[in-house]
């Protein structure tokens, strides 16, 4: 991907064009580079998502993501999707429900829930959902439109 390329292109949902139960998704299959890479950024080289000796002897049996790899791309909608530019992300709140594993595929689901409209302040839900469509993070974000 051409990150560049791809920024020029961002789409702009002004306030005014914002209405509540407008939504927007992303699907990304989650593989073990994407951990990896995620735990060189971050430095959170926590061996349950690096190590298969460690993390088969885990509750979870196998490798998973760092729960904010799973956060960024609700991120990546926000700011790319809806509302997409000119937008300030001013608050998360998230609740882990169940661990992402190499190879699942997630879908974030971002939906206007409500707007303030003195202040330009949209409040959604963040939802992150894997292949089985069984709720993986559950999360309500609030944003504030600058257009």
């Amino acid at each position: 991907m051409d990150i560049f390329k791809a920024a020029a292109q961002v789409v702009d949902v002004r306030f005014d064009e914002l209405s509540i139960g407008d939504e927007a998704t992303l699907t990304k299959e989650i593989t073990s580079k994407d951990i990896e890479d995620f735990a060189r950024i971050s430095t959170d080289v926590n061996p349950v998502h690096l190590l298969d000796d460690f993390a088969n002897k885990s509750i979870f049996q196998e490798r998973i993501a760092h729960g904010m790899l799973i956060c960024s791309y609700i991120s990546a909608v926000l700011g790319s999707k809806l509302p997409g530019k000119n937008t300030i992300y001013l608050s998360q709140e998230t609740s882990f429900k169940a661990p992402v594993k190499i190879g699942d595929i997630i879908t974030v689901k971002v939906i206007v829930l409500s707007k303030r409209e003195d202040k330009k302040i949209v409040t959604l839900s963040t939802n992150v959902y894997n292949q089985q469509n069984l709720l993986v993070v559950e999360g309500k974000a609030v944003i504030k439109k600058l257009t």
